[in-house]
């Protein structure tokens, strides 16, 4: 069993208001968020932004586990992975994945893509997210 922190401090109102967030690794260490780096284009990160990137990672290693399991090692995987906050319906209404892959010997295209969805249904942050709609598109060259 693991389990992993993140600890995250607020001072102020909503909108003029600032905090931070930080993570057991360190490797966010009291990064900023606000109102702006939320909902405009201020310096810092959100709650959004950081479920993207924890989604994009969970997912391109569980591609890269599936791979393994038929027996090929996987070249270059790139994930995008696109939060959509929809304010008039009250959250995350949607999630794009977009991955792009450099071929592997072996493995047809067919294949490939058809690991890629096993992939996003077994990723742990997509069955964390079960509620909410994702979307995966697949560019294997």
């Amino acid at each position: 069993m693991m389990k992993r922190t993140a600890k995250a401090f607020w001072q102020g109102d909503l909108k003029s208001g600032s905090g931070h967030l930080s993570t057991q690794s360190g490797v966010l260490n009291e990064t900023q968020y606000s109102f702006n780096t939320r909902f405009a284009d201020g310096i810092g990160s959100n709650p959004e932004e950081l479920l993207a990137a924890a989604h994009a990672g969970c997912f391109t290693m569980a591609i890269t586990y599936a791979l393994s399991q038929q027996g090929y090692t996987a070249g270059e995987l790139s994930t995008n992975a696109a939060v959509t906050l929809d304010m008039a319906k009250g959250g995350i209404t949607r999630i794009d994945l977009e991955l792009q892959a450099s071929a592997i010997a072996g493995i047809s295209a067919e294949e490939f893509e058809k690991q890629a969805f096993l992939a996003k249904e077994n990723c742990v942050i997509s069955k964390a997210l079960a509620g909410i709609e994702i979307e995966l598109t697949v560019s294997y060259q």
